[in-house]
């Protein structure tokens, strides 16, 4: 069963230093163009029959850019295709200061339950560094909308590792985040991805993030704070008090199927990983022509998921469970990873009880060097039977 829908809103009112997605300037023309584009594709792939999903997300991109009159068409074809009144969670991305309580009552009369807000810093002249557009103030009036219309499952979103900043800026932004006293934040390291300003500028050597021990304690200072305010990390990169946890996102660490609809967008469907087209006009002609705006089509076997299950799921704080493992698989992680998991045992990043094999607060700083532990190499594979259809 699919269990989940992400949907890509790809307009800006203005482009981020940093952010590699898919993202165009808004202009009102072409918004009217994606809009109907998109319906089309989300019709074609699974008609207007109210299908049950656990979570919807609207991402970007920043999909609150769009016209109250835009918003809604995106709002009503959501709901002719999704049951969004029994969906468990309904998230839509926005900016600080960039809709009004017209847009969130509109959001919330078509079962939005839940708003991610993307903040990043609380220093103005870091946000204007990193091309953000809002300032300190209007994350403060974004929360006091949001506690006017009741709407109580708010996550913000943090970066860290930013260009000149310090321990103490960092420290700055994280006291200041926590005493909102939120159910959900997420804070993410820097990355300088290709395509982007910061990019740019890290090339012609214009740009210097702060040295890796640093990082690692702005690392260690967001794990001590947050556990101290009562938000517990139960990803890498994600804290929430309990049972505010991002459904959606466990969707993805969890290796569980979604629907992806938009420009760019991925999708994660039985036996297939699927990627749209990203430019707007070839999009929006594919998706009104033929309904799948696909760029890219790739079977995932049985080696594939194996791997996935393993790299994402470790990124969750509880881990991966043995005994789901062998339910989709068919063999015990322990046959398939011994040497791997003593390694990073001795290593001091990993630890396992009875039921799950998890990253050690150590670990967590290596990830991505604990992950490619888990690569399968042919020859492990041979004389071992992986019979199992893995939920496929």
């Amino acid at each position: 069963m699919v269990s989940s829908v992400y949907i890509h809103i790809p307009f800006c009112q203005q482009i981020c230093h940093y952010c590699d997605f898919t993202k165009f300037f808004y202009n009102e023309e072409l918004a009217n163009q994606y809009v109907e584009a998109l319906e089309n594709e989300i019709v074609t792939e699974v008609g207007r029959n109210k299908q049950a999903v656990r979570t919807i997300f609207v991402g970007g991109g920043t999909p609150t850019a769009l016209s109250y009159k835009q918003l809604e068409h995106v709002l009503k074809t959501i709901e002719a295709s999704f049951d969004v009144h029994n969906c468990l969670e309904y998230t839509f991305e926005a900016n600080p200061g960039e809709f009004d309580e017209d847009k969130l009552a509109l959001l919330m009369s078509y079962g939005v339950n839940r708003i991610s807000l993307g903040v990043q810093v609380f220093d103005d002249e870091k946000l204007e560094e990193i091309g953000r557009l809002h300032r300190v103030k209007d994350v403060y009036e974004s929360i006091r909308m949001f506690e006017k219309h009741g709407m109580t499952n708010v996550s913000i979103d943090l970066m860290y590792g930013l260009p000149g900043q310090t321990f103490e800026g960092f420290k700055k932004t994280l006291d200041e985040a926590l005493a909102l006293n939120l159910p959900h934040y997420s804070a993410y390291s820097l990355q300088i991805e290709p395509k982007t300003v910061f990019y740019q500028r890290y090339k012609k050597g214009k740009l210097h993030k702060p040295v890796e021990e640093v990082e690692a304690d702005m690392f260690e200072l967001l794990l001590n704070e947050t556990e101290k305010s009562g938000v517990h990390q139960y990803e890498i990169s994600n804290f929430a008090k309990p049972g505010y946890e991002s459904q959606h996102n466990l969707t993805y660490w969890n290796n569980d199927y979604y629907y992806g609809f938009g420009s760019g967008a991925h999708a994660y469907l039985p036996g297939k990983r699927t990627v749209n087209i990203r430019p707007l006009p070839r999009y929006v002609k594919e998706a009104n022509e033929s309904g799948r705006p696909i760029l890219h089509e790739e079977v995932i076997g049985k080696r594939e998921t194996m791997e996935e299950q393993m790299f994402l799921g470790l990124r969750k704080v509880n881990g991966v469970s043995k005994s789901l493992f062998v339910h989709r698989f068919g063999i015990e992680i322990e046959t398939l990873y011994k040497d791997e998991l003593q390694y990073l045992k001795q290593k001091g990043w990993l630890e396992e009880d009875e039921d799950y094999v998890r990253l050690t607060r150590q670990g967590r700083i290596f990830g991505n060097e604990v992950f490619q532990e888990f690569l399968i190499e042919d020859e492990k594979l041979e004389g071992i039977s992986v019979d199992k259809e893995m939920g496929i």
